[in-house]
C-alpha cells in the first residue's frame, strides 16, 4: 500500500506541478509588489489616489475595500499579460518552427478482390490475400 502511494508522489508529473506551484506563488509575490509599489504610484500620480488598497465605501456600518479589488484586478492583468508574451507567445513560435513536417500519404488503391485499400505496389492484397495485377509504370 505504502509503495503505491511512494510511486505515486515520485510520479515526473506530481513533481511537476508541484514545482510550478511554488514558482507560481513566488512569482505571484512578485507581481503583487510590482503592482502596489509601481503601477498603483503611477496610476495614482496620473488619477490622483496614490494607494487604491485604502480605498472604501460604507453602507449601513459594512465596509467595502474595492480598492484592494483594484489592486487584485491589476495583478491579474499584469500576470495574464506576462504569461501571455513571456510563456504562450514564444512557445507556440518554438512549437511552429519545430514542428516536423506531415508525412505523405502512400498512394493506395483498391483490390480487385476485396475491395480494401491496400498501397499501390502491393503484389498481393494484405486482407485477402489475392494477388494484384501490377500497375502499368509512369510514363
Amino acid at each position: 500500500m505504502l509503495s503505491g502511494f511512494r510511486k505515486f508522489l515520485l510520479r515526473g508529473n506530481l513533481v511537476d506541478l508541484a514545482v510550478a506551484v511554488v514558482i507560481g506563488a513566488a512569482f505571484t509575490g512578485v507581481v503583487n509588489a510590482l503592482v502596489s509599489d509601481l503601477f498603483t504610484p503611477l496610476l495614482g500620480a496620473i488619477g490622483g489616489t496614490p494607494d487604491f488598497s485604502k480605498l472604501v465605501f460604507h453602507i449601513n456600518g459594512s465596509t467595502f475595500s474595492y480598492g484592494k479589488f483594484l489592486n487584485a484586478l491589476i495583478s491579474f492583468i499584469v500576470i495574464a499579460a506576462v504569461i501571455y508574451f513571456f510563456v504562450v507567445v514564444p512557445v507556440g513560435r518554438l512549437l511552429d518552427r519545430f514542428k516536423p513536417a506531415p508525412d505523405e500519404p502512400t498512394p493506395v488503391r483498391d483490390c480487385s478482390e476485396c475491395l480494401s485499400s491496400i498501397p499501390q505496389a502491393a503484389h498481393r492484397c494484405a486482407y485477402c490475400g489475392q494477388p494484384q495485377e501490377p500497375l502499368p509504370a509512369p510514363a
